[in-house]
């Protein structure tokens, strides 16, 4: 696996790319009219992204009818010297459709403790937790 990342203007604005041409714009949002995410955020949204794809290939295989499918990620950081990495990350899946709730609980759970390669690289440092909501109804364990 590899990236390029080009300096597209004078200050920090970064584009990623993939070996397939697929690409991010990264740059300092602490910064007025920044035209990309953080790196920071980048990570947020990586964990989102790789549990995601988990979780609709888990229930795809499971028969389960997805219409809607959404993530949101809130990162909690602590400064440590000059640098201020997650503590911890929190996911709120919310999916609609005609989908088992033990199932959607279940395919969650199996991704953050077995396939996400995204939290697995991030779980010695950083505490991960989520919930599950399927139809507005929060699913619990």
């Amino acid at each position: 696996m590899k990236i390029t990342l080009n300096r597209l203007n004078d200050d920090f604005l970064f584009e990623c790319t993939n070996s397939q041409g697929n690409s991010i714009l990264l740059d300092n949002t602490s910064q007025p009219g920044a035209k990309g995410v953080s790196p920071m955020e980048s990570v947020l949204m990586a964990v989102a992204g790789c549990s995601g794809i988990d979780i609709v290939s888990i229930l795809k295989k499971q028969r389960q009818e997805i219409t809607d499918f959404k993530a949101e990620v809130e990162g909690e950081r602590i400064q440590v010297d000059d640098a201020k990495p997650f503590k911890s990350i929190t996911v709120k899946f919310l999916l609609e459709g005609n989908i088992d709730p033990k199932k959607a609980l279940k395919a969650s759970e199996l991704s953050f403790e077995k396939y996400c390669s995204v939290s697995k690289t991030l779980e010695p440092n950083v505490e991960i937790g989520y919930e599950v909501f399927v139809n507005g109804e929060k699913v619990e364990g």
